[in-house]
């Protein structure tokens, strides 16, 4: 069995001690039960997007735990579409930023009886010759994947509710983007499709695959703020037991944890119009 340590939405910063506190705990708790492997799905930063201090600092306390770190980014790392982040919209210069100090924004990692892809969700739909180099690499993914199974990472879910959804949202891949991720999404060997970027937790099973949102580390948001948006609101991470033929996902969120509400916190994060 593999166990994998799913951190997402850390927003980490070293201009602010917010969230630190969390991490800590998450630490602790890794400390005492290491996993094989961490994964940050995603906004690791408050804001590498726009300040290369932000990645540099997340991407190390992140390195601390103990386990080897695997990340990919969020749009607060790199910026995202520019219609839904107009002033950090993703470019070239920023993924450069995040490959230089956190490392590749896709990969793949076999591991015995499995095969783990991390996608960038911040550059489909943008028309960027990254996106198109990385939907080169989701078409060979799967190439001598033997019998392994199949895990994948990204940041922003696939779909919200539905992966019919046809709206294009901030808060899931663009749907014209979807079929890139059919060689994946359709394959025999998929297992698991985790996720972060909505500050929710839910988990749902299609098939013989498990969908899993996990909850950021760092705030919640008030459902009045994500209309539609299911889920639960708790703080912390996801741990991913890796089994011959299936994956068994538990929600850590240690009772020292602090659920922070954006709303509470905004002016420290991300103010209005800031």
């Amino acid at each position: 069995m593999i166990t994998i340590l799913q951190i997402s939405d850390a927003h980490l910063s070293p201009r602010s001690p917010l969230f630190q506190d969390n991490l800590a705990e998450i630490a602790a708790w890794a400390a005492a039960s290491p996993p094989d492997l961490v994964i940050a799905s995603g906004d690791l930063s408050l804001d590498g997007a726009g300040q290369a201090e932000d990645l540099k600092f997340a991407a190390g306390l992140l390195r601390a735990l103990p386990a080897p770190l695997l990340a990919i980014p969020g749009n607060h790392d790199v910026g995202s579409h520019p219609r839904t982040m107009p002033r950090q919209p993703v470019d070239a210069a920023r993924l450069a930023r995040f490959r230089a100090l956190v490392g590749a924004d896709r990969w793949l990692r076999d591991l015995p009886g499995w095969r783990l892809v991390g996608l960038d969700t911040e550059i489909m739909g943008t028309g960027l010759p990254d996106e198109a180099e990385q939907a080169g690499f989701i078409a060979m993914a799967t190439t001598g994947i033997g019998d392994r199974r199949l895990a994948l990472f990204l940041h922003k879910p696939v779909f919200v509710t539905a992966p019919e959804e046809p709206v294009f949202d901030y808060w899931s891949v663009p749907p014209a983007a979807r079929s890139t991720l059919a060689p994946l999404l359709g394959h025999p060997a998929l297992r698991l499709v985790a996720s972060g970027h909505l500050h929710l937790h839910r988990e749902e099973i299609h098939g013989a695959v498990r969908y899993a949102w996990a909850p950021a580390l760092s705030f919640v948001v008030a459902p009045e703020d994500q209309p539609g948006l299911p889920g639960e609101r708790p703080c912390g991470a996801l741990l991913h037991r890796l089994h011959a033929d299936h994956v068994e996902t538990s929600l850590l969120s240690p009772p020292g944890l602090r659920r922070h509400w954006i709303n509470d916190i905004r002016d420290l994060t991300y103010p209005r119009g800031g």
